[in-house]
């Protein structure tokens, strides 16, 4: 899997502000790269960088196989952008909105009408194509937003909090279209205030406040903080001998109790999980399941971004 993009120490400066402080970034060929950081960390700025729509103040990118500074028309035909505000012709009907930026992106006529179609049946708007924007519904004008930021199949698809404020049918659409992209082989670019969002859907994630602070898939953040942890629900609960007879078990490294269950981490669960099970039955425990815990990424968020002034 090769690489699509590239920073060396990017940095932008408002004035005494400094937005984006020297980031270093390699996003993959095909992967979902989630970005995320408080409000005003910076997140849209980078974004903006990435596009080719600032300058910046120091350091370098190179987007698509195209160097910042050097190479930002072919930057700017070579990627999608989604921004907070979906810049839409209100007056113009779905279909005459989408057929008029596919032109843009320089599209012959039967191939932006073709792309125009494949969108609009991807965003479930097929039917409304004819009806002005200004009749749609937030939603309905968020997919469009998505739609033409896609219609032109860039290499890579920047989507800056693609959810928010949408209901919950149609932010299972985008969700769905997310994963139909990386399913291509597209790359999505995808910043978000939804954790949940981001676990679900991102390959590899950056904590950014200004600057990057980890980047890691979901799964390493949890284990590093956390280690492989193993949830066993004991029924009607678990006894105190139970928990004893749990830490006895070789390879086990902490256990203690849990809403009910019991939590044990060890180095190798797999491993230790079918001992657990057996010495819990043999102390005549009744186990109703055996799960792995994952910690909600919003543990794993709070511990590592909020300690960052």
């Amino acid at each position: 899997m090769g690489t699509v993009l590239s920073t060396e120490k990017l940095t932008k400066r408002f004035g005494d502000l400094v937005a984006v402080d020297g980031i270093d970034l390699e996003v993959r060929e095909g992967e979902v790269f989630g970005y995320l950081g408080p409000n005003g960390a910076g997140k849209t700025t980078t974004l903006r960088l990435l596009c080719a729509l600032i300058a910046p103040t120091a350091g370098t990118a190179t987007v698509a196989g195209y160097r910042l500074g050097r190479d930002d028309p072919k930057i700017r035909a070579s990627v999608g952008i989604l921004t907070e505000q979906p810049g839409l012709y209100e007056r113009q009907s779905a279909w005459e909105n989408l057929v008029f930026y596919a032109t843009l992106y320089g599209l012959p006529g039967r191939a932006a009408r073709d792309q125009t179609e494949r969108y609009l049946r991807l965003m479930g708007l097929w039917e409304r194509r004819r009806e002005p924007v200004a009749t749609f519904s937030r939603g309905m004008k968020q997919k469009m937003a998505i739609a033409r930021a896609a219609l032109h199949e860039p290499r890579v698809l920047f989507l800056d909090e693609p959810t928010t404020g949408l209901d919950p049918d149609a932010a299972k659409t985008v969700r769905e279209f997310i994963v139909q992209l990386r399913g291509e082989g597209r790359t999505v670019f995808l910043c978000t205030h939804n954790l949940d969002e981001a676990d679900r859907l991102c390959d590899r994630i950056a904590f950014f406040r200004r600057k990057i602070i980890r980047i890691a898939a979901p799964d390493e953040f949890r284990a590093e903080l956390y280690g492989r942890a193993t949830e066993i629900r004991v029924l009607p609960s678990p006894r105190p001998e139970d928990l004893v007879r749990v830490k006895a078990v070789p390879g086990v490294r902490e256990a203690y109790f849990e809403n009910g269950s019991i939590i044990v981490t060890a180095a190798e669960p797999l491993r230790t999980n079918p001992l657990l099970v057996r010495a819990l039955i043999d102390g005549g425990a009744q186990i109703a399941y055996v799960t792995e815990r994952k910690p909600h990424l919003e543990e794993v968020y709070l511990r590592i971004v909020e300690p960052i002034e």
